[in-house]
């Protein structure tokens, strides 16, 4: 293959801010002569309304983690002393990143690769973030699959999880009782009904037997997939339908849903708290959530607890929130969409927390127990401590129909969102054979069957053993190491490879942001980053299954295969463009350090983004 000097690309854009569109196609340099055919592209769609935007981010960052993982980080992590690093990690890690991913999609137009052409070496960031997305939105889909699940069974007369009468209850199946019965008399002589406390503290409540019987149906490990179950198969085939009809028109139709399915889990919440907080025992559950404990700022955990927190509940490094800014209008004050956006999703985080631990400060109550032998975070909060805790409560299918119906919302959108991102990158990359009548419902429905198979067929997530796959996927492919490792380069890309983005924000907004933001994106931040990704690294632990069943050793081989497999597309492609281009290594890296200019007007002609996509290519 012909190598090309690096530096024509700069040449190039050169002539285009200097020369002209000429009506033929080809564009006429300052000397007259034609550089390169042209196609013309057609303006990239906007949202309807500035507020489309809004209610996406919102309904995308503002998920599951947000209610089921912050509340339970705070109560672990010493109660209203947890918030101190947390929001110290808000201003030094979230918000910085946020920003810069929104402003990058608004700035360059573009999805998750393509933004990427400001560091033409460093494409690899992009494909990286697609790769992180597409396993997300592949086993993201079964916790809604899961609480779609829950929400019909909710509509039972009798909540199915609240007795030991049903076939796939077993022998050691016991119902609610008071522990602190069992705690002031004899074990061997105190007895509960017909049992006695030693055979009651070997027991199984039903909704452990409910979650583990008949929904996982699970096996006894991961070298034992088993029989698929069908009506899983069927819940997670009807929310992939929900998700190709919420995208299947583009963020004109994803704009508009948004208006309910990130506002209605806010009404449920409200609901939610006015009913805990009436319930005996709300007002001690909701002192363990806050109390301080001021020895747990002395913690490394603690620390590390918040940041990577901050990460998960941000949605950062997937390559959704540029693609989201990239249909916004070019002037947008995305500065204050990214501080207005990270106030509310930590709100909510906060303040689901008073919901969480309302109800389980009841559960404890009345069951006689502290609330740490109660408290859980992650699908044990959603499927296991929160289920019981409404079968407890008068009018139970109700309180369960609207918990579950919540946690549908908050997933879906969460969901479409990231299949949105997803095939915004795709199409970007092939900006002349999608633009046809039905170019987006065909690019979704592709997009949306290749992850539903890959489900069916790859991963089988609905099979005996799909929790074993589901948990190496949320442990590995997702997890907190990939993110750090991707949001540490972004800010190392734009910060010193490209080094002029707080100009072209300037352009963009009118204003500077203030220093802070280039300070974090060029120290502060990356040194967030690797802290935090080499904690992980150094405290390493093998993945457990409810801490006893441990993952083979060929298991954790298949998790980090799927950790790295995103990881090296950044080292793998940077070393592939230098390979494929001429001059010596100085000479390749001096000249794409060098500043790229970008004329949104020539954009919307189409020529300059075609042609400078033209040389990108001819580097390889």
């Amino acid at each position: 293959m012909e190598k090309t000097d690096c530096c024509a690309l700069n040449v190039v854009l050169a002539e285009e801010k200097k020369g002209q569109l000429i009506p033929n196609g080809n564009h006429q340099g300052v000397n007259g002569t034609l550089v390169a055919p042209v196609r013309a592209l057609p303006e990239r769609e906007t949202w309807t309304r500035q507020m489309d935007f809004i209610m996406s981010c919102v309904g995308f960052a503002v998920g599951l983690g947000n209610v089921w993982r912050f509340p339970y980080l705070c109560y672990k992590n010493g109660g209203g002393v947890f918030l101190i690093p947390y929001v110290l990690f808000i201003f030094l890690g979230g918000i910085p990143i946020f920003f810069l991913e929104i402003a990058l999609g608004q700035f360059m137009k573009a999805g998750s690769i393509n933004v990427w052409n400001i560091a033409p070496l460093f494409k690899g960031l992009g494909y990286a973030s697609m790769v992180i997305v597409f396993f997300c939105n592949t086993y993201y889909i079964m916790v809604l699959a899961w609480g779609f699940y829950y929400l019909i069974k909710s509509f039972n007369g009798t909540l199915p999880w609240s007795s030991c009468d049903n076939e796939w209850n077993t022998d050691t199946c016991i119902e609610i009782f008071r522990h602190e019965d069992c705690q002031n008399g004899t074990i061997g002589n105190a007895t509960f009904g017909n049992l006695t406390c030693e055979e009651l503290a070997n027991g199984r409540s039903p909704i452990i037997e409910f979650w583990e019987n008949k929904v996982l149906n699970i096996s006894d490990g991961l070298d034992q997939p088993g029989a698929l179950n069908w009506e899983l198969m069927l819940c997670l085939l009807a929310v992939w339908v929900m998700v190709y009809f919420c995208v299947w028109k583009g963020v004109k139709s994803t704009g508009k849903i948004v208006y309910f399915t990130a506002t209605f889990p806010y009404v449920v919440l409200i609901i939610l708290l006015v009913r805990g907080v009436t319930l005996p025992g709300a007002y001690d559950g909701i002192m363990y959530y806050l109390k301080p404990n001021w020895s747990k700022l002395g913690e490394p955990q603690v620390w590390i607890d918040a940041g990577t927190q901050i990460f998960f509940s941000y949605a950062i490094g997937l390559g959704a929130l540029t693609a989201l800014g990239s249909y916004n209008r070019f002037n947008n004050d995305c500065y204050k969409d990214a501080f207005m956006l990270a106030m509310i999703n930590s709100g909510t985080s906060f303040f689901a927390g008073f919901v969480v631990f309302s109800i389980l400060g009841f559960m404890a109550s009345e069951q006689g127990v502290d609330i740490s032998k109660v408290a859980e975070s992650g699908p044990g909060l959603a499927f296991i401590a929160y289920p019981k805790a409404v079968s407890l409560m008068p009018v139970a299918p109700v309180w369960a129909a609207l918990f579950f119906f919540m946690l549908l919302l908050l997933g879906l959108d969460s969901q479409f969102v990231g299949v949105e991102g997803f095939v915004t990158g795709i199409l970007d990359l092939f900006p002349g054979k999608y633009y046809m009548r039905y170019r987006r419902e065909i690019a979704v429905a592709i997009c949306s069957l290749t992850l539903f198979f890959s489900v069916c067929v790859c991963v089988c997530f609905a099979v005996q053993g799909g929790m074993y796959v589901f948990q190496l996927f949320d442990y590995y492919s997702a997890s907190g190491m990939t993110l750090l490792w991707q949001a540490f380069w972004e800010c190392v890309v734009v910060a010193w490879v490209y080094g002029n983005f707080m100009d072209d924000i300037a352009r963009m907004i009118g204003y500077r942001p203030f220093p802070w933001m280039k300070w974090c994106w060029s120290f502060i931040t990356p040194c967030v980053c690797m802290g935090i990704f080499l904690f992980h690294l150094l405290n390493y632990k093998p993945l457990t299954y409810n801490n006893v069943y441990v993952y083979p050793w060929w298991g954790e081989v298949i998790g980090w295969c799927l950790a790295l497999s995103s990881m090296l597309c950044i080292p793998v492609s940077l070393v592939y463009k230098l390979s494929g281009a001429k001059g010596t290594f100085r000479e390749v890296i001096d000249c794409s350090m060098q500043t790229v200019c970008y004329s949104h007007e020539n954009r919307r002609a189409g020529y300059l983004f075609f042609y400078a996509e033209q040389v990108i290519t001819k580097l390889q």
